[in-house]
């Protein structure tokens, strides 16, 4: 008898042994492929019986044509490359990856872009290659004790960073619509509308994930209203900013920096990418490559974790960080 086929649909780890150990060893074949469609995903993996993607969609087309198909895991937290919907209505499990895996690290990559900008590294830097050695040529400082930071997404990723940014004396505000202020209260931040976070903070910092409320939530409008000076960090997704509202507000200097791990196009998930982007010009853009939720260790735990959710679905064992299961449950009653 013929072994379960268990697909990877894409994958940038340049190997897929921690996989294939699981995997394999579970008593299931594992098929790496590197899809950049759902036709391809279709014609090389119509035959899956768990599909593992990490940018690869995996849509309603997809999931209707792969008919063995029991299972679909995603390589981390975010979901919008994954027809969930689609994937309940076929009675197909969908899993993640929890936000554990790399807590640490966004906070931390966050808190670093945003003191980049507090301390004027890149100023600094810049003056002193220059060679002009004087403390005034990044001025001005100022204390970050006291300024306002306004975080847009108080889950586990936002709570870490607030409590970073306690630590350095930051007034704490946050929007978050399902949130209550007494789970914002536990880290020390208050509650407020998304406008008034917007107008009033010295910091914003954008943890928020991915969906049809957030995809374009800091446009034109909402760029416009923030404090003129202000700094813009975005730890989550690109398509949360409007790349030419960002790029008009620094270039007119009405911000003083933004900081982003993706951009609006998310080159992650091109199969060519070019350097084309305005806002890579810009000296007060600083731009990292989607790295945030990167250390060996984050990435270790998120492909063993997804390849652990595999053997789990597949052998009828409860997987520990289940999408939709509630949902299939009850389209089952």
């Amino acid at each position: 008898m013929t072994a379960d086929i268990v697909v990877i649909a894409d994958y940038d780890y340049g190997d897929v042994e921690i996989e294939r150990m699981i995997i394999e060893g579970a008593g299931f074949t594992l098929r790496p492929l590197q899809c950049t469609s759902e036709d391809e995903l279709i014609a090389k993996g119509g035959d899956a019986v768990s599909v593992v993607t990490q940018y690869a969609y995996v849509g309603a087309r997809a999931i209707a044509a792969l008919p063995r198909l029991r299972h679909i895991a995603r390589y981390g937290v975010g979901l919008d490359i994954v027809d969930v919907e689609a994937a309940t209505e076929a009675g197909v499990v969908v899993t993640n990856v929890p936000a554990d895996y790399c807590r640490d690290e966004v906070a931390d990559h966050a808190l670093a872009m945003l003191l980049f900008f507090a301390r004027r590294l890149r100023v600094y830097d810049d003056a002193v290659h220059d060679g002009v050695w004087h403390w005034k040529s990044g001025a001005p400082v100022r204390r970050l004790r006291g300024l306002r930071l306004g975080i847009i997404g108080l889950g586990n990723l936002g709570r870490a960073i607030a409590d970073r940014g306690r630590v350095f004396g930051l007034e704490l505000v946050a929007y978050d619509p399902y949130v209550d202020a007494a789970a914002a209260a536990g880290v020390g931040a208050t509650l407020v509308a998304f406008e008034e976070l917007v107008e009033t903070s010295d910091y914003i910092v954008i943890q928020a994930p991915l969906t049809d409320e957030t995809r374009g939530l800091f446009d034109r409008e909402a760029i416009g209203k923030m404090k003129r000076g202000a700094v813009l960090v975005n730890t989550a997704r690109g398509p949360i900013i409007d790349g030419a509202a960002l790029h008009d507000a620094l270039s007119e200097g009405r911000l003083s920096g933004a900081a982003l791990d993706d951009l609006p196009e998310e080159p992650a998930k091109r199969r060519e990418w070019r350097r084309d982007n305005p806002l890579l010009g810009l000296p007060n853009c600083l731009v990292t490559p989607h790295v945030a939720y990167y250390s060996d260790e984050s990435i270790r735990y998120a492909r063993t974790f997804a390849a652990e959710e595999v053997v789990r679905v597949l052998r009828g064992d409860p997987p520990r960080s289940p999408v939709n299961l509630e949902r299939l449950r009850a389209t089952a009653t």
